[in-house]
């Protein structure tokens, strides 16, 4: 008789506990999480537009290297400055389509400071 209310015992501490788990399980990424489907659509944009805004900073950055240093013709010179205007404006489109300003695309990466150099 005494292995039975250990046996008890054990499986209603365990089922309390698993109880626990999944009831924290069911409702910590909730409260962590906001699934609006407009909020998820706009921070996917904005993380995907803080990519693009990097890359086209480097990419600028990179031809007025190429610029200085006289290494490209001139119509090499103005297709790369038309796609980077382009790109500006196509940039400046987007973030106004999802209300965000250029500032909401730097990341604070703490001690490391901001992702991309504020203008």
């Amino acid at each position: 008789m005494t292995s039975q209310p250990g046996t008890s015992r054990g499986t209603s501490g365990t089922s309390g506990t698993s109880r626990q788990g999944a009831s924290r399980r069911g409702t910590s990424p909730r409260t962590r999480l906001d699934l609006e489907p407009d909020t998820v659509e706009r921070d996917l944009v904005k993380l995907v537009l803080t990519v693009v805004e990097l890359l086209r900073q480097l990419m600028e950055r990179q031809a007025l290297r190429r610029f200085d240093e006289g290494g490209l013709s001139e119509e090499q010179e103005e297709r790369i400055g038309l796609t980077l205007m382009l790109l500006d404006e196509r940039m400046t489109e987007l973030r106004e389509r999802y209300g965000l300003r250029p500032e909401d695309l730097n990341l604070d990466l703490g001690p490391l400071g901001p992702l991309l150099p504020r203008e």
